[in-house]
């Protein structure tokens, strides 16, 4: 091996220690320099709020890497006969009942103002949190720092609620350090993500706080005003079950906005499996049922569900939930 005088290898190894020290990424969890500053920016950009005041919330958000692997592994992945028993089971549907009587003078009033159905308040509770009783143990700022920032697929959204969020918390005066959540940042009764509890949250109560955590006038307000925000329809129909005709194609419109008339559907062979005494524009939607394949035709107020969570699946869980609690098996939801 040749010599090198003691003064060149040192250098050498200088320069060799000092570009593998340059090229080093940071650990996995914590934000490059240019990062964080690129973020502070943004908030301050966007929302007035000073880096001053953010960065010292923003160093105490942690990574978890649980987060990541709970988003990568949705429920809404699974087919509808796997997926409908983790939402209708008796306990669930009895509770509903249950919470409706206990509030239903609050829920009727809303319902009166708004013409979303009581049951579909109920019903989103009880699908989001059981009724209030798991709103959810993450730190709302780990989850949306984790998903903002090392979830490669959604990032830009995530970061987007997690500037958000620094918003809200001057907004209603919150406690960045202390508020839990899902672990995708949704918050309270409703679970609200930042930009959705900026936007639809009301103050139902009249203390001046939108409070989806211990209000409930609050929380009903809020998620019958998110319905109404997305256009649902006073008194139109949801979903019906909807039957084949023999030798008709496959047809998946590949949305869940409601295009067709019911005619046009017929025509494709698909026609409501009873009467339902509405022509409001519908679509099709194909589920893989625990006795073989459903087909239902859906309606704008399913859509609208849908802008809660995007998937399906969700929507329809929701729907039937309602009809259980509200004791009816109508497409309207009525008595």
């Amino acid at each position: 091996m040749p010599s090198y005088p003691r003064r060149v290898a040192l250098v050498i190894a200088l320069s060799l220690a000092g570009s593998t020290f340059a090229a080093e990424p940071a650990p996995r969890g914590v934000l490059e320099p240019q990062q964080r500053e690129a973020f502070l920016a943004e908030v301050q950009e966007k929302y007035g709020i000073a880096p001053e005041t953010v960065a010292p919330m923003l160093d105490k958000a942690r990574y978890q890497q649980r987060i990541i692997d709970a988003i990568t592994r949705p429920a809404e992945a699974k087919p509808w006969k796997d997926y409908r028993p983790i939402f209708l089971g008796a306990e669930r549907i009895t509770k509903g009942r249950a919470f409706l009587e206990a509030h239903r003078d609050a829920l009727t009033q809303v319902e009166a103002g708004t013409g979303v159905p009581a049951a579909i308040i109920v019903a989103i509770l009880g699908v989001e949190t059981s009724y209030g009783g798991n709103t959810g143990s993450w730190k709302v700022l780990d989850a949306l720092y984790t998903l903002g920032f090392f979830h490669e697929p959604r990032a830009t959204f995530f970061r987007g609620e997690l500037a958000q969020v620094f918003a809200l918390a001057q907004e209603e005066s919150l406690d960045l350090t202390t508020i839990t959540g899902s672990y995708a940042g949704a918050m309270g009764w409703g679970q609200f993500i930042p930009s959705s509890y900026r936007a639809y949250s009301i103050d139902g109560d009249g203390d001046g706080k939108r409070d989806l955590w211990n209000s409930l006038p609050d929380v009903f307000a809020s998620v019958a005003n998110y319905f109404k925000a997305h256009k649902w329809q006073r008194g139109e129909p949801v979903a019906v079950r909807a039957v084949r005709a023999e030798g008709a194609e496959d047809f998946k419109p590949g949305s869940l906005e409601a295009r067709y008339t019911l005619l046009e559907l017929a025509d494709k062979g698909y026609r409501p499996a009873e009467a339902i005494g509405h022509a409001a524009p519908a679509t099709l939607l194909t589920l893989e049922g625990a006795e073989g394949t459903e087909y239902w035709i859906t309606f704008n107020n399913f859509y609208v569900i849908s802008r809660y969570n995007r998937s399906p699946l969700y929507s329809m869980a929701v729907f039937h939930l309602a009809q259980a609690i509200a004791g009816t098996d109508s497409a309207t939801l009525e008595p």
